[in-house]
């Protein structure tokens, strides 16, 4: 198919008091556009409708003279957003393909829009946020994190890669820590998000109600958060910095693994479990995010996106994606025959495989300056 392109449309006045669909509500409160996610049974996981509405949101907010600014919060205290809908993208894969690749585009280019989005958009996030629900928080011009935030992009374990953009951050991070977090998937907590960028402030959970009064009555954002943060630590990735360096900065995945078996001293008890870590995700999968967290120091976030397409295409193609939903989501027998099963036998030419152009089509995204431009 051809690639799909983030536009925008929509009417405000449609948007006013309409009540919860299909797991998010989408109102206007005073001077907010309030975006409230409610699928708690699957800890608001994205399904391709709930992308739909709040890119529908977004674009009809964005010309809105009312709206002063975007809040995105979570109706439930157990997650802010764990990811996308993974075995929808599974299922259409199977029956329903063409829907399933104009998915994927379409949350690549929600992703785009709510980066290219010229308005204060506050997102809320206490508890985990993961996969796309990191999409839909990091492009805004601000991430609240409480109390029991959960960062992880945790891809690797299901035959994917850390998508939605988040490898052009990732490739950034100082120490190595970006290429750490996308190979292995694990979780920080609030501290070490707001000390890498990810989180712009800390606040208890409890003084979110203020945020959004604030923001409804167009207070100025900046005050309103600046005057409840409270500064955190220095995380749990403070001790470990030095040795995620050398480890991770290694030329290749194997070579990763190597540094981390010769770990000693204070490392080696840390160094063990991550090599745990990584024995249990997709050999393809940490090759191919190896090289992609490589490559997007180079892009910048719409071309990490149009090569996130690609990739998430390659995905859905290949045995190990639908492998690892089936084991962790599906079966849940927490045991994935990927395919290969060893490191050693993915070859190079399969890595390339995965970043050679599409036949059906690439992503297309429109420029900044088209998203940003008025629109009757």
């Amino acid at each position: 198919m051809e690639g799909a392109e983030a536009t925008s449309g929509g009417s405000s006045a449609n948007l006013q008091s309409i009540p919860s669909l299909d797991g998010i509500e989408a109102r206007i409160e005073g001077a907010a556009g309030v975006i409230t996610l409610n699928r708690p049974r699957a800890l608001n996981a994205l399904n391709t409708a709930m992308r739909t509405r709040i890119s529908e949101s977004f674009a009809a907010w964005q010309r809105d003279p009312q709206i002063y600014a975007v809040i995105i919060a979570s109706a439930t205290d157990r997650a802010f957003c764990a990811g996308g809908d993974v075995r929808e993208m599974v299922e259409w894969w199977k029956t329903r393909p063409d829907d399933a690749v104009a998915a994927v585009g379409a949350e690549y280019a929600l992703n785009w829009q709510i980066d290219c989005f010229t308005k204060p958009t506050v997102s809320l996030i206490d508890g985990v946020v993961m996969g796309a629900g990191v999409g839909l928080s990091l492009y805004g011009t601000h991430r609240v994190a409480g109390e029991r935030y959960r960062f992880a992009m945790p891809e690797t374990a299901i035959g994917l890669f850390p998508d939605d953009g988040v490898c052009s951050v990732f490739a950034r991070m100082p120490d190595e820590i970006g290429m750490y977090l996308a190979l292995t998937g694990r979780s920080i907590g609030a501290a070490d998000a707001y000390h890498l960028g990810l989180a712009t402030h800390c606040i208890p959970a409890a003084r979110f109600s203020e945020i959004s009064s604030g923001l409804i009555a167009a207070d100025p954002v900046d005050p309103i958060l600046d005057a409840r943060h409270m500064q955190p630590d220095a995380g749990d990735l403070e001790p470990h910095r030095a040795a995620i360096a050398r480890c991770f900065s290694a030329d290749s995945v194997e070579e990763v693994l190597s540094r981390l078996q010769a770990e000693g001293g204070q490392a080696q008890v840390w160094a063990q479990e991550v090599l745990k870590d990584l024995a249990a995700r997709s050999p393809t999968s940490l090759k191919i995010t190896y090289r992609h967290v490589r490559n997007a120091k180079a892009l910048d976030l719409q071309q990490t996106l149009q090569a996130d397409f690609r990739l998430a295409v390659r995905c859905m193609e290949g045995h190990d994606f639908a492998e690892g939903v089936r084991a962790s989501l599906i079966e849940r027998d927490r045991n994935p025959r990927w395919q290969p099963s060893r490191l050693e036998d993915v070859t190079q030419a399969a890595v390339e495989s995965y970043f050679a152009p599409l036949d059906r089509g690439e992503l297309a995204l429109a420029s900044r300056a088209e998203m940003q431009a008025p629109r009757p």
